[in-house]
This record gives structure tokens, sequence and C-alpha cells, in this order.
């Protein structure tokens, strides 16, 4: 094990055993399986190091020199090191590095610029949106009034001048673009010309391709959203938290609304660690692992493709692929259920179109940051749908001997592959 991990435990291990058990157990089963949750990633010593820091000792509510409590001297420098990371990074005007994750952050933009019955307009849930996009389980569709577009049925992709047609229709007051599911490319600059239109406010939801975005592996939306979410993991490599970009206009209401419309103090701790993601996601060597996100995932994509998988949209420009298993007569939810016996984790996903219930869906939705961070290229892809297409065979054939010799295999394939932070 790495002196960092040791470090970080060794006063745990005689205070709480039982957790330090479970803490070891969590780093052995993240170093031999295979990773492939489009949402997760692996932190840096230094960001996991930061997050474990002395800074959650600390309250700080408020922003920076504007606190309600004393002693902010150095969480004071910590956040506003912070915002100018953020800033210099993305190219923004104003940064919030305090929303705790993904979903308060774009509630917080619904605080901000809404009211109670307006109508927005997001990606729905099923083709590819999140929850607040107004999902009608959400706090988003059930205090506001939800219209979504989709997917052309024939390519899997987004068309515009249906996003128009529904704009026209509807004059939403706020219109999303990103989501949770969504392999290719994001058309910010379409999206705007159509905001423009209608007089709505555009938000990016870039929690996904963040890291893709600062790494210059996807178009960036800044000049045409002036409203910009992000969570800072996934892709960006950071803790779990998230941050709120916007141009100058939006940066007041944004901030009144996350302290202290939503939230009290912030997460000190987090906020750190945000800032070292950062510092490391200017590094020249993070545009790099940004690419190769891509090449990793367009390698997996094909390597699929080849052993007769259906992905949704032909493919991906980013780092996820969604697969309709439609064709291979098996659901996602038993398929995800074996891969993850077999050493590989990923999620059940819905479908554009799926005729079967969320929670039984007809897909697997996988991703290409973690695997990319443990240092996999593109001829590690074609192993890792090898083993995929194994496994789901095995559990088509009801072989469940078959999950443990795969298992064992990629376990010795990642002893070539350590986690940062910790590994035997």
């Amino acid at each position: 094990m790495t002196d960092a991990y040791q470090a970080l435990t060794a006063s745990l291990a005689s205070a709480d055993p039982e957790i330090e058990r479970m803490i070891e157990a969590e780093g052995r089963r993240e170093s031999e399986k295979i990773r492939l949750i489009a949402s997760e990633n692996y932190v840096s010593e230094a960001v996991m190091q930061a997050t474990g820091s002395i800074l959650t000792n600390k309250y700080s509510e408020g922003y920076a020199r504007k606190r309600y409590y004393e002693g902010q001297q150095v969480i004071d420098e910590v956040e506003e090191t912070a915002i100018a990371r953020a800033k210099e990074l993305f190219g923004v005007e104003h940064a919030n590095v305090q929303p705790y994750s993904g979903s308060p952050a774009n509630l917080a933009v619904y605080l901000a610029f809404l009211k109670p019955g307006d109508t927005v307009m997001g990606m729905e849930l099923p083709m590819g949106g999140h929850l607040t996009h107004g999902s009608k389980v959400s706090a988003t569709g059930k205090w506001f009034n939800p219209v979504h577009y989709g997917v052309r049925r024939d390519t899997g992709r987004i068309d515009l001048d249906e996003v128009a047609e529904i704009a026209r229709k509807e004059r939403p007051k706020l219109i999303i673009c990103g989501g949770t599911a969504i392999p290719r490319t994001v058309d910010f600059e379409g999206f705007a010309k159509i905001a423009a239109e209608v007089d709505a406010l555009l938000m990016a939801d870039i929690a996904h391709i963040a890291g893709l975005v600062a790494g210059g592996a996807h178009p960036s939306p800044v000049g045409h959203a002036p409203v910009i979410t992000t969570t800072t993991h996934k892709t960006l490599r950071g803790p779990r938290g998230a941050m709120i970009m916007t141009d100058a206009d939006h940066a007041k209401a944004i901030d009144k609304a996350v302290f202290p419309g939503l939230q009290g103090g912030p997460h000190n701790h987090t906020t750190a660690a945000i800032a070292v993601a950062l510092r490391e996601a200017a590094h020249e060597s993070f545009k790099t692992y940004a690419q190769q996100i891509v090449k990793n995932s367009q390698a997996l994509a094909a390597a699929l493709a080849d052993r007769g998988y259906d992905l949704v949209s032909g493919g991906s420009d980013n780092h996820l692929n969604l697969v309709d298993l439609t064709p291979k007569d098996i659901g996602g939810k038993p398929a995800a259920k074996a891969l993850d016996k077999a050493g590989i984790e990923l999620n059940f996903n819905t479908v554009p179109f799926d005729t079967r219930k969320p929670f039984d869906p007809s897909g697997l939705r996988i991703g290409t940051a973690a695997v990319t961070t443990r240092g996999m290229t593109e001829g590690d892809m074609e192993l890792i749908a090898g083993w995929m297409d194994r496994a789901i065979s095995a559990a088509k054939a009801d072989k469940e001997s078959e999950y443990e010799v795969i298992a064992g295999e990629i376990r010795e394939f990642c002893k070539s592959y350590p986690i940062p932070g910790w590994h035997a």
C-alpha cells in the first residue's frame, strides 16, 4: 500500500477497525475490478489528501471576505484560489464553487431565475437527460412546468429542428442542454440560437463532460450558455462536489441562490480538493488524458459493435457509450449484475424509446474515464469488450461458473494498472 493510504487510515484502524476494514475492502474492490461507470473516476492522491484534510473542521457560512463566522483568513484564500482556477481553466467570468453536488447546483439555477410554475425545457430522462432537468419524480418537475425534447428514433441523436419547434410552442424561460447519457457532442451554439429566438435562458449541464471540455476534447459552452453547471468528479477527476459558472450578468443571482437560498456553510475540504483538481486539469498532461478518454471510448464502441452490440447513435464522441441489449435478448439489469460478478462494473440504463421499465431497462451505460486514469489504452478496450461479451453470453446461458474465471483474468490484468492512493 502507498504511504499516503497508510497515513490516511493509520488512526482510523485503531479508532474504528470496522469502518477501516470496509475502506480496505473498497480499495481492493476498486483496484481489482474494471470500473466503467460513466459518472465515476479515480482521484489523485493529492485530491484525496485535500478531501481528508483538517479543513473539514471549519464552518464558513457566506462568501470570501463576507462570512458570518470569524477565523476565515485561510478558508477565504482556499475558496478564492478555487474560484480563480475555475475561471482561468474554463474561461468564465464568474464561478461559484460551493454547491454540495450537481443536483443542488442545478436547483440553484431554478431558484435564481425562475418562479414556481414557470416552464423549463430539458432533455427527457429516458432519452439521456437528468432527473433535475424536469423529471416528474424530481422537485424540478413538481414545482415547475417541464417540457422535454428527445432524440430521433432513426439516429439516436438530438434533432435541433425538433428542439426549436418545441421551444417556439412552449416558450420556456429556461432551456437546458446536456445530460447524463448522451454519447454525442452537444451543439451548444445551436441551442444558444434557439434560446435567443424564444428569449429563454440557456443552461449547459456539463457534469459528465467537464473534464473533456477542460482538456479540449469537447467543445465548450462558454460564450453560448450564460449559465453552466457541473459536478467536479466524473471526467474532471476531482472530489464529489459541484460548480456553477456564469457570465457577469448572472453571477449575483446565482450566488444568492446557492447561499442563503439553498445551503449553509460550504464543505471547505471539498473546496480545497476542487482547487487541487482544477490545478491538475490545467496541466498539459490532462489534455492528453482527455483525448485518451475519447479514444478509449471509441475503441470500446468499435470492439463491442464488432461483437454484434447495438450502440445508441452508432458510437461515441465523448467518454460514454450507451448499449441497447435488445438484439442480444437480455435485459440491462441481468447483464449488469452478471458483469459485476465477472469483475466489470457499470450500470444498467434506459435507452431511447425503451419498452422495458426504468428499473429493468434494455441498456447499459459505459464510461471510460476511470480506466483511462489507470493508464489503459485502445488495445485494452478490445480485451474489455471480449470479457464483457463472455460474461453476457454466460448470463444468457446460465453459466455462472464463467464469472469467476473472467474475474480472475481481470484481477491479474488490473495488477498492471494500480489505482491512485491505494494498491496492494
